[in-house]
């Protein structure tokens, strides 16, 4: 769909758009009755409705400096623009429009959550500075190469991510090679990972490297040794280093105490990857509670500040 909703036509975000916008969702609660009363500031809103209106290209957003949450999903938008003064911002909704790149996002330092479902976007790019960000949504795109998505490991909070719908999620061992390479994910594709998934896939990949490398370790040793016995080495080598290559069982077993040793040590990991796996659920759980808690104390304060009004005006009257 991409934001294509009835015959309606495509407007341009204007300064009447969003006041109107702001009025409408100050009357949803006590303190937005107040604000609206008393009169609304676009640098005191932290919360923006502008999803399904038909907007074709984001603008006037620069005096929302305290914005925190910016919902702009179902539109028509085609490029991520104007929003370099939202440095406050941690939640972007751009679902549902008609991106087909990432851009735009530098200055979102505190960005947390990023929702780019629903649109046409092939390149995962553009995110350096979003290092705060611990839920990513792109599912329904057209992101095709599993190494691309490997540009989301430096994001270190990421425990979110959603790849569903697009051609990469198809792949073979898709999940396999998500969970192998993103041990702090938590959530994939809308689904918890499971702790067995996590652990499992990410230890036989593990083991199926070291198999590999050791391999073509051990191609290169028995070259060397053939080198060394035919003295036909082109490169310089040390005599410490020659001696060495002269006694093949020796050598073979060198590699075979060294490959031992990196598969005990794989073997061990999946030990430390549940500790923390659980501990991960811990401060996940945690965070909730602290969000919940801070979010019922706003409503609380909500609530006193309604009050005051209130008996303000009732010694106005008396």
């Amino acid at each position: 769909m991409n934001g294509q909703y009835g015959k309606s036509e495509a407007i341009l975000m204007d300064k009447e758009i969003l006041q109107r916008a702001v009025e409408e969702q100050a009357g949803e609660n006590l303190a937005g009755c107040i604000a609206k009363a008393e009169g609304i500031h676009f640098n005191q809103v932290y919360n923006l409705r502008l999803g399904y209106r038909n907007i074709l290209e984001i603008d006037c957003l620069w005096e929302f400096t305290s914005l925190a949450r910016l919902h702009l999903n179902n539109n028509r938008i085609e490029k991520i623009v104007g929003l370099e003064g939202l440095i406050n911002l941690t939640w972007l909704d751009l679902s549902f429009n008609r991106i087909n790149k990432i851009e735009g996002l530098q200055s979102l330092l505190k960005l947390e959550v990023l929702n780019l479902n629903n649109n046409k976007i092939s390149v995962i790019e553009n995110m350096d500075t979003l290092q705060k960000l611990t839920h990513f949504c792109i599912a329904n795109n057209h992101i095709g190469q599993l190494d691309n998505v490997l540009y989301l490991r430096t994001f270190k909070n990421l425990f979110t991510l959603n790849l569903f719908g697009n051609p990469v999620s198809k792949e073979d061992n898709y999940k396999f090679f998500i969970a192998a390479h993103f041990p702090d994910l938590i959530c994939l594709d809308y689904r918890v990972l499971k702790e067995k998934t996590v652990s499992i896939n990410l230890i036989y990949i593990c083991r199926d490297l070291e198999d590999n490398y050791n391999q073509d370790i051990k191609k290169i040793a028995v070259a060397t040794l053939e080198q060394v016995a035919k003295d036909n080495l082109e490169n310089n080598m040390s005599a410490n280093v020659r001696m060495l290559f002269t006694d093949k069982d020796t050598v073979m077993d060198a590699l075979a105490t060294g490959h031992d040793n990196h598969l005990v040590k794989i073997n061990d990991r999946e030990t430390l990857l549940l500790t923390r796996v659980n501990a991960w659920k811990v401060t996940l759980m945690k965070g909730i509670q602290d969000k919940e808690l801070k979010r019922n104390r706003m409503r609380l304060s909500d609530i006193y500040r309604y009050m005051d009004h209130l008996r303000e005006h009732l010694e106005e009257l008396q």
